[in-house]
């Protein structure tokens, strides 16, 4: 997996993690997709959409690969800070921020090399993010989740 699709599936993995995907989660990929040439590459929606099908068929499986596959990546500190800030830009997308996304969030946070310092210089108004109060080994509670395909056509346009 290339970086720029490591960027979108951590988008697509912090939307999910709480059982839902809300509208104004999509208008988020929708805008960061568009306006950022990391994604020109990409086909946004198919790709989103292959994840959509692997996450209702894997269930939360499909999010521990994802956190395997970040933990055995070699990401510079400028890849591990943009991982952060996709995460975070998702987790407040909808204004309501899940205990469920902040603990995901942690099991992000843990598998990279960046220190507290790094991340709140930039986002510090995430301090309570980065306490160390949940077991991250721990699998999310979710169950019997399905969620439907998304068409990103409509939403961030101008």
């Amino acid at each position: 997996m290339n970086t720029n699709e490591l960027y979108l599936k951590t988008i697509f993995c912090c939307m999910a993690c709480d059982g839902d995907i809300a509208k104004e989660e999509v208008k988020l990929v929708n805008d960061i997709t568009s306006k950022q040439e990391l994604f020109k590459d990409i086909d946004v929606e198919a790709k989103i959409n292959e994840y959509i099908a692997s996450i209702n068929a894997k269930g939360v499986l499909f999010l521990k690969q994802y956190l395997k596959e970040l933990e055995v990546q070699e990401l510079s500190t400028e890849v591990q800070m943009r991982i952060v800030d996709f995460a975070i830009q998702t987790i407040f997308a909808d204004s309501q921020i899940e205990y469920s996304e902040v603990k995901f969030f942690k099991k992000i946070r843990s598998r990279l090399s960046l220190n507290d310092e790094q991340i709140l210089t930039k986002h510090p108004d995430i301090e309570d993010f980065l306490l160390p109060d949940i077991n991250i080994i721990e699998d999310p509670e979710w169950n019997n989740v399905v969620f439907e395909n998304i068409n990103l056509t409509g939403y961030g346009q101008r």
